[in-house]
């Protein structure tokens, strides 16, 4: 059965790579994910994961490719997964972004 109230106040931070920390909660074949990008954030590849997400304090910019897309509080987001949308996340100097995201388990 999935909780009704995900306690991410009180769970630990995970940081599974250089520049980001995470909370997961995951069921079935799905997650909710509370995350948060600093500028020591390096994208090593084009990211072609679909995301659907909030911003929930903070600013982004998204590369894709063809242009530059800003992100701010507020803002969400809906990238459709494949090539056709593949991007970069890059985090401005002395910046961050918490956002929550939707997605399909073990992106």
């Amino acid at each position: 059965m999935t909780e009704l109230l995900i306690h991410f106040r009180e769970s630990e931070w995970e940081y599974p790579k250089k520049g980001v920390a995470q909370k997961v909660y995951s069921f079935g074949g799905r997650q909710l994910r509370l995350v948060r990008f600093d500028d020591g954030f390096r994208e090593e590849y084009w990211c072609q994961t679909g995301h659907v997400g909030y911003v929930l304090e903070g600013e982004m910019v998204i590369d894709f490719e063809d242009r530059l897309e800003y992100y701010k509080k507020g803002d969400g987001l809906w990238i459709e997964e494949g090539s056709g949308q593949k991007h970069c996340l890059f985090i401005p100097k002395n910046k961050f972004v918490e956002l929550i995201l939707f997605e399909t388990k073990n992106q």
